[in-house]
């Protein structure tokens, strides 16, 4: 217990001595036939896709109870389009915060006349059933659901669902994305499991959002993936582009903050896949043109 203590002591004071970083951006808007992907911080996205604007685990607080972020959200949320759909992976306060969905919830009404709609794992709903929404949908993995002409799947995890020690009934998992002949997946929080290959094969996405910190000491692994094992999930896949994620925002573990993307990187350089590897600044907005099915030769992403 002692040792756990200190650790925890230690995360929330490298986090209260670190100066803030980061700059914030207006995110850049996608045609209904593009696909716009925006990284907003830790695993927090804002995805265009089929005419929709849909956030993925919306992070915007400065604090989660006693951590501090160490860099700004890339995108302030006043700066965000009405929201259709916010995505939630699984119940942990570094991906499902409360005050951020309030704020969204706020803002998209006051910009379109209605709330957006929320999509969680089963046994999440209780938590966000207050708040506002729209509509509330809970899915399991492999389940499938029609929004609004955007298909989307729930797939499996390896990692753990419990907000609370004690509510472990919770689930957890990833959504894969399609809209014409575009496919987008976030694998939320995960381990590497042999489930990478089954989702590869079945989902066929083009483009992957992986984690790669939060992995030391060794035995968060179990529930983490480091740079090396996000890399082979990201050749498991056979998809075409890596963004990385979960690295840089919050102190969560004893690896260096600075650490899990030069890692990454070398290992794609040494696999011979650097090319393939996107890291996205902060605020920083990618469009993919929608591609043909049998062109994999061209350019996935235009620069913006």
């Amino acid at each position: 217990m002692a040792g756990k203590l200190k650790f925890i002591a230690e995360l929330v004071g490298e986090s209260l001595f670190q100066p803030l970083r980061g700059t914030q951006h207006t995110p850049v808007l996608a045609d209904r036939n593009e696909l716009g992907i925006t990284f907003i911080g830790h695993s927090s996205f804002l995805i265009q896709l089929g005419g929709l604007n849909l956030l993925v685990d919306p992070v915007f607080a400065m604090w989660l109870i006693l951590l501090r972020r160490h860099r700004r959200a890339g995108v302030a949320l006043r700066s965000l389009p009405p929201i259709d759909a916010v995505l939630l992976t699984h119940a942990h306060m570094d991906h499902l915060n409360l005050p951020s969905l309030r704020r969204i919830i706020r803002h998209t009404t006051k910009l379109s006349g209605k709330p957006p709609e929320v999509i969680v794992p089963s046994g999440v709903e209780d938590i966000v059933e207050k708040l506002g929404f729209s509509r509330i949908t809970s899915m399991r993995w492999w389940q499938q659901h029609d929004l609004r002409g955007l298909k989307l799947t729930m797939t499996p995890a390896s990692h753990w669902g419990a907000r609370m020690f004690s509510d472990t009934h919770r689930g957890f998992g990833g959504y894969a994305l399609e809209y014409g002949e575009h496919r987008v997946y976030h694998s939320g929080d995960t381990a590497y499991f042999d489930g990478f290959r089954e989702i590869g094969a079945r989902l066929a996405p083009q483009v992957a959002l992986l984690p790669i910190g939060a992995y030391s000491p060794d035995n968060f692994r179990s529930v983490h993936t480091s740079p090396e094992d996000a890399l082979q999930a990201f050749l498991d896949l056979k998809a075409r582009a890596m963004i990385p994620m979960h690295f840089g925002t919050f102190k969560l573990s004893s690896e260096p903050m600075d650490e899990p993307l030069p890692r990454l990187l070398a290992a794609a350089e040494s696999a011979g896949v650097r090319q393939s590897i996107l890291p996205l600044a902060e605020g920083e907005t990618r469009i993919v043109k929608q591609p043909r099915a049998e062109d994999t030769s061209a350019p996935l992403f235009t620069h913006v």
